[in-house]
């Protein structure tokens, strides 16, 4: 088993013991375990899509559930009294699942939609206003603190 060693790292940096960690127990989770499939798809800077086939599930059989930095999605079929069916074959998966994204600060779900089979979970990155980069302007007896995009508009000098 093939295992990096982050290490050298850990000694440089100070605050990213999660992602490391995430990066470590990556590699514990079973490869086999596909089902069920799943697209996540990056549609602008800040928004992507995650969906899931979720054939003959319900609305009522799915739980999403949101964490911080986690988003879990299960599924629950329930059990039918009068199902006295006689499959000659059963090749539609029916079975329970549980399928987990871990998420990056700041990105939250937006909202989820059920259709043609398909689990479409749409996800926001929303990074807050004291986090964005700020450019500050040299000159003058107290720093004035002008938003990144303000700067290059007004043409002043920034550090």
């Amino acid at each position: 088993m093939n295992r990096f060693d982050f290490t050298p790292y850990r000694r440089n940096t100070v605050g990213f013991d999660r992602l490391f960690d995430m990066l470590e127990n990556a590699r514990g989770v079973t490869q086999g375990d596909n089902y069920p499939p799943f697209n996540i798809e990056r549609t602008s800077e800040t928004e992507y899509v995650v969906t899931i086939a979720v054939a003959g599930f319900k609305p009522d059989e799915i739980d999403i559930t949101a964490q911080q930095n986690q988003l879990v999605v299960a599924g629950q079929k329930k059990v039918e009294g009068n199902d006295n069916r006689d499959f000659l074959h059963l090749g539609i998966a029916n079975r329970n699942f549980e399928r987990r994204f871990q998420l990056a600060d700041h990105v939250f779900v937006k909202g989820a939609d059920l259709a043609d089979g398909l689990l479409i979970i749409q996800l926001e990155r929303q990074v807050p206003e004291e986090l964005k980069p700020r450019k500050v302007l040299i000159g003058g007896a107290t720093p004035t603190v002008i938003e990144h995009d303000e700067a290059k508009k007004k043409g002043g000098k920034a550090a």
